[in-house]
C-alpha cells in the first residue's frame, strides 16, 4: 500500500516536471543569473581567544607548549598548560621536522579555528615558525 502511494507520488511529480517544462516557448528561457538565484551569506567565525604569548606584529600569535602525537595518524597538537591544545599545521615540512612529539617549542603562526581538519582534536594552529622553548 505504501509502495503504490509512494509510486503515484513520484508520478506525480515527474508529470509535474514535465509540465513544466513542456509550458516553455521552445526557444529556452534565459539561464539564471547570480541575482536571480537565492544568496547564502558564510557563516561569522567567532573571534579567536589569545593564546599564552597573544597577537605579535602582523596579528601572528607565539604559543608555546609540548608536542604530543593525536589520535589521528601524522596529526601534532602542541598542549599548553591546563589552557587547551592546538592543532600544529604545517605547510612547509623543515618546520614540521624541528617539531618532534615531545619537545618543549615556542611556535608562532595563527589559529584558524574554522578550518576543517581529520585530525579531530585541537584548536588548528598554522605555523610560520618554530624554536625550541
Amino acid at each position: 500500500m505504501v509502495t503504490r502511494r509512494f509510486a503515484a507520488l513520484m508520478l506525480l511529480l515527474a508529470l509535474t516536471g514535465c509540465a513544466n517544462n513542456a509550458s516553455d516557448s521552445g526557444a529556452g528561457a534565459p539561464a539564471p543569473t547570480a541575482s536571480d538565484l537565492p544568496s547564502a551569506s558564510a557563516p561569522a567565525l567567532e573571534p579567536s581567544t589569545e593564546p599564552s604569548g597573544g597577537p605579535t606584529a602582523g596579528g601572528a600569535e607565539t604559543i608555546t607548549g609540548t608536542v604530543t602525537a593525536g589520535v589521528e595518524p601524522n596529526c601534532l597538537l602542541l598542549v599548553q598548560d591546563a589552557k587547551g591544545s592546538h592543532l600544529l599545521v604545517f605547510d612547509d615540512p623543515a618546520l614540521k621536522a624541528s617539531a618532534p612529539v615531545g619537545a618543549r617549542v615556542t611556535v608562532t603562526g595563527r589559529s584558524e579555528p574554522g578550518m576543517m581538519s581529520t585530525c579531530q582534536q585541537g584548536t588548528p594552529f598554522i605555523v610560520t615558525s618554530v624554536k625550541a622553548a
